[in-house]
């Protein structure tokens, strides 16, 4: 008996472990991503930073032209920022836990519980399955309260 409490600590204490280890790794990821950030961030402030004071220089002779050819580099900027942000939420969305198959999760702790004899309820229950229905009346007059509300605040403010 003794050995399998030694054996059940042991087991528990190495869960611990890998779930610390789990959150750490986790933790280093997102310091890891805003540094890359921060470091992109960095390289967009220093090209906007020529940008602006050739925008200066243009604004100080009067050249049209120039003033155009700055402008545009700046829009060009903007949607280099974008497609970099657009991406990183992308490659960010990919890899995370969200992206696993719900199904196959439940699967596997199924098949885990039937191995060891357990009893789990992988289906449980969602809140919006209990939720108090509203009546299509009641909700148009609770949106028209909270729309008259913020009306009268607005009106308040101004």
């Amino acid at each position: 008996m003794d050995g399998a409490r030694i054996y059940a600590e042991n087991a528990i204490r190495k869960r611990t472990e890998q779930m610390n280890y789990l959150r750490l790794s986790s933790r280093l990821d997102a310091v890891s991503a805003r540094l890359d950030t921060q470091a992109k961030m960095s390289t967009i402030s220093k090209s906007m930073g020529n940008i602006v004071k050739s925008l200066e220089s243009s604004l100080a002779t009067g050249n049209l032209q120039k003033m155009s050819e700055t402008m545009d580099q700046f829009e060009k900027q903007f949607v280099n920022m974008e497609v970099q942000a657009e991406f990183m939420e992308s490659a960010m969305a990919g890899s995370t836990s969200l992206s696993t198959p719900e199904g196959e999760v439940n699967s596997l702790m199924q098949q885990v519980a039937d191995d060891y004899g357990l009893e789990v309820s992988v289906n449980l229950p969602v809140a919006a399955a209990h939720a108090v229905p509203v009546k299509e009346k009641d909700a148009e007059k609770v949106d028209e309260d909270d729309l008259s509300r913020r009306l009268a605040e607005l009106k308040a403010r101004g």
